[in-house]
């Protein structure tokens, strides 16, 4: 009899067989919930919720906890200069920022009830047609308050309001002064039924899609539903829309039927949506005659599948800090901006509009910030028009264009700035964009480049770095100490000044079972604390109608150990500053703070790792008996540890398994009696107050038989 020591090399193969994971290893063949920490398995951290709160129909934080409305896909976490901890979360279909345990939804408006402009003359009380200084945003038809006095008009002739009715909505006719205020209103747009939920609205030209979301500002109690309600911060998705009206969906039924409600202060906020590449939490693969449902948009709106912009992408935003302040951007969208200075009640605008703009990009694949010569860059946009200094509008996948240095508003090519652009050679679209090493690693979907400031009447170099190592996703590639990872279309790489291809043995397991139609919702996290990059994926055993990332593979670039396993995170960021723990977000909307804890948020976490099968001899020859484990495990005092035992005969024999016997703190030794030519181990713990890290396992292990 003697005692057998099991030593396996660190991480996970998947890639070849059983028996030959043992001989060459030997290796561990599966995990989840682990990782490798001086070349042993150990459970990795827990998580807990991280509780934010709703607003209240003022603006205020209230006590009522939340979750995000939309799909997390990015993260941008700061500390600024006033000593405020801010979080900007992008969503598939909106834009967040949580200060101070409030949640505030700034994602840019598409337009607003409330237009305003001034008379360029005197009224009288009967005056039936209205001149103004301006026009934009108004109706061509509609209402508007000038003082009290609200008045109908029929149309719109240049900067003139036709066909007005004095003193509309029961208010009283009035002379008005030249210069005076001219508010655009709706009167009463609230249609609701007894007892049900649906709220119709009447607003002519909205130019909403069904799914875009709107937000009630000023409505008033209607057919029962309290104005809060109405006005929630929260906002309504629309479900149907015509013309002049859309519906939505009341957090609470009416009691009353109301053919016209909500008063005549109501202002309608319109988030950007469809139109503006939001929305699409799952693009459909199947596009032409007969895609999307029967009766969606209306006749002649055009749609959300174009021929500008097929292709299997959900929406998502890119995310940068400029000093302190937020650029945002969303994909196959337009470029915005949110400053600190403003507030967390202020949303983001759109960069184009700002006064001083020139030539800004109206839509772009992908944008970030160079360092440390500033500027805003976009991969895959509209090329810079200089007969006009405009942008073309059209999109050109594979084209970069940055601004002049130190100014995002500054887009026109000229020999006063820095602003320019270069249009790459390989692949038919720019993927994805990473800022490392000052340079910016660009991925199309054939090659990568390096785009480096050089100076002068160049500004930037482009240089190619590799071809077919195109990154998957948008956001699968990632900087962690100036060496860029990312998930390829069928492998993992790294850029540390050449470019290579990461030995992975989990490779083909993990692009076997991932949902590939979806591989551009994948996203990469980083975990510097335990020198972790991590790809959260969808596979094929989650959900088939939106398939969200429920399954990981992680690279530990410490140890060059791969480890597997199931957590569902469709965004996550590393510790930082004011976060001493890494934080991610679920499909459902939950922010957890990770490596927390000893649990799933409360529930049990099912952690384990198994072993390759190993022949105790070189040979094989030899049957053996085991009859005794001798564990080596670090483990807390609350711990119950499981071990099983599993042999073969041969390696496409029928394991039989022995246990689970448990391990706790105290236990020395375990008493079975196992007979095979390859012995395996599975070690897993399915408690909440579980901490554990593996040593090396010993056997008691007598010859039986030769073969």
């Amino acid at each position: 009899m003697s005692l057998q020591l099991l030593k396996f090399t660190p991480g996970v193969v998947k890639d070849i067989t059983e028996y030959s994971a043992g001989k060459s290893g030997p290796y561990y063949i599966d995990s989840d919930l682990i990782r490798f920490r001086n070349g042993f398995p150990t459970k990795i951290g827990g998580w807990e919720k991280d509780i934010f709160n709703a607003l209240n129909a003022d603006g205020t934080v209230s006590n009522t906890a939340t979750t995000i409305e939309g799909i997390a896909r990015r993260i941008l976490s700061w500390r600024a200069t006033d000593g405020a901890d801010r979080m900007v979360i992008s969503t598939h279909n909106h834009l967040f920022i949580i200060q101070d345990s409030g949640l505030y939804d700034i994602t840019p408006l598409r337009d607003k009830t409330n237009a305003a402009t001034t008379t360029t003359e005197a009224l009288d009380d009967s005056e039936n047609a209205i001149d103004l200084t301006s026009v934009t945003g108004f109706k061509t038809a509609g209402a508007v308050l000038i003082g009290t006095e609200v008045i109908t008009y029929t149309g719109i002739s240049t900067l003139t309001l036709t066909g007005c009715t004095r003193g509309a909505d029961s208010t009283t006719a009035a002379a008005h002064d030249s210069g005076a205020t001219v508010t655009q209103i709706l009167i009463d747009p609230i249609t609701t039924a007894d007892t049900t939920t649906t709220l119709t609205i009447t607003d002519t030209g909205h130019g909403a899609l069904k799914g875009d979301w709107v937000v009630f500002d000023g409505a008033v109690a209607t057919g029962g539903i309290a104005a809060d309600t109405l006005n929630s911060r929260a906002g309504y998705q629309i479900t149907a829309v015509t013309t002049n009206t859309f519906t939505i969906v009341s957090l609470t039924a009416a009691t009353s039927t109301v053919s016209a409600g909500g008063g005549n202060a109501i202002v309608i906020s319109y988030l950007i949506g469809s139109a503006a590449g939001l929305g699409i939490q799952s693009a459909d693969p199947a596009l032409g005659f007969g895609a999307g449902a029967w009766g969606d948009s209306t006749w002649g709106t055009a749609r959300i599948a174009s021929a500008s912009n097929v292709g299997l992408e959900s929406s998502c935003w890119s995310l940068n800090l400029w000093d302190t302040d937020v650029l945002a951007q969303v994909r196959n969208g337009g470029l915005y901006y949110w400053s600190v200075s403003g507030g967390v009640t202020t949303r983001a605008v759109l960069i184009a509009d700002e006064s001083d703009a020139t030539a800004v990009p109206t839509i772009a694949r992908i944008s970030t910030v160079s360092f440390p010569n500033k500027h805003s860059v976009c991969g895959g946009t509209d090329p810079f028009v200089a007969s006009n200094s405009t942008s073309s509008g059209t999109l050109d996948p594979m084209l970069v264009r940055w601004s002049s240095d130190d100014n995002f508003v500054d887009w026109a090519v000229t020999t006063d700035n820095t602003a320019g652009d270069q249009r790459l050679q390989i692949g038919t679209k720019i993927i994805a964009m990473v800022a490392s090493r000052e340079e910016i690693i660009i991925s199309t979907d054939l090659a990568l480049y390096g785009m480096t400031f050089v100076g002068g009447d160049f500004v930037f170099s482009f240089r190619l770095l590799a071809t077919e190592v195109g990154a998957a996703g948008i956001n699968t590639m990632i900087n962690i100490d100036n060496t860029v990872y990312w998930m390829g279309t069928r492998g993992f790489f790294r850029y540390t000044g050449v470019v290579e291809e990461l030995p992975c043995p989990v490779k083909h397991f993990v692009f076997s079972r991932m949902r590939l139609n979806y591989q551009d919702k994948t996203i990469v996290g980083n975990n510097k604390k335990h020198s972790e990059c991590t790809w959260y994926y969808p596979s094929d055993e989650g959900d088939t109608d939106n398939p969200e990332p429920d399954s990981y593979v992680t690279f530990n670039y410490l140890e060059q150990a791969w480890t597997i396993g199931s957590l569902a995170r469709t965004a996550w960021s590393d510790s930082i500053g004011f976060r001493s723990v890494p934080f991610a977000f679920d499909k459902e909307g939950y922010l957890y703070n990770q490596e927390t804890g000893t649990t799933a948020d409360g529930a049990a976490m099912n952690s384990f790792v198994e072993t390759s099968p190993r022949e105790l001899t070189e040979s094989g020859d030899n049957l053996y008996l085991v009859d005794k484990i001798i564990p080596d495990v670090t483990m807390s005092a609350t711990t119950n540890l499981y071990v099983e035992l599993n042999t073969k005969k041969y390696p496409n024999s029928t394991k039989v398994t022995k246990g689970p016997f448990t391990v706790t703190s105290s236990t020395t030794k375990l008493s079975t009696r196992a007979k095979g030519r390859q012995i395996s181990m599975k070690i897993y713990s399915t408690g909440t107050e579980d901490e554990w890290s593996l040593g090396d396992f010993r056997l008691n292990a007598t010859k039986d038989s030769l073969r």
